[in-house]
């Protein structure tokens, strides 16, 4: 009967650790980009039960960020073009971003070839809506972006 205790308390723990590790890996999120105008990915999605997300861009390729830098911006539908717009004029040095722009729900740093960049943000209020992610490096938002959602 020990035993049978035992084992039932060993195979419980582990339950509980996959579901742990399971969760984690729901609220983690990679995406992908080299030296072309795209990610390796047109959709993402996580749980509503994410409390914060976080997004890990990796350049796969092996061109520098001044001449085919990526980042991965996060804005509603209606915001894409104003932020990709207002980031041009904030320049490189900005890493094409406006600062302190509210229309930014979470973005990456602009990196260049064999670099990563990650951001968590916070999920509240987001379930439901209508988002985009992006890149703002000067004209790859016009081809380089895909529907992002809390579900």
């Amino acid at each position: 009967m020990k035993k049978l205790a035992l084992v039932l308390g060993l195979v419980s723990v582990l339950f509980a650790m996959v579901g742990r590790s399971v969760w984690a890996d729901d609220c983690s999120l990679s995406v992908e980009a080299g030296d072309t105008l795209a990610y390796n990915l047109t959709s993402m999605s996580a749980p509503a039960s994410c409390e914060s997300v976080t997004v890990t861009l990796t350049h796969t390729g092996k061109m520098a960020a001044n001449v085919m830098g990526h980042n991965w911006v996060l804005a509603k539908d209606a915001d894409v073009n104003g932020v990709s717009m207002d980031g041009l004029t904030a320049g490189a040095g900005a890493g094409y971003l406006k600062a302190d722009d509210s229309r930014i729900l979470a973005a990456t740093g602009l990196i260049g070839g064999g670099e990563t960049s990650s951001v968590t943000f916070s999920t509240a209020g987001m379930a439901g809506g209508a988002m985009t992610f992006f890149c703002t490096f000067p004209g790859h938002s016009y081809v380089m972006k895909g529907k992002f959602s809390i579900e």
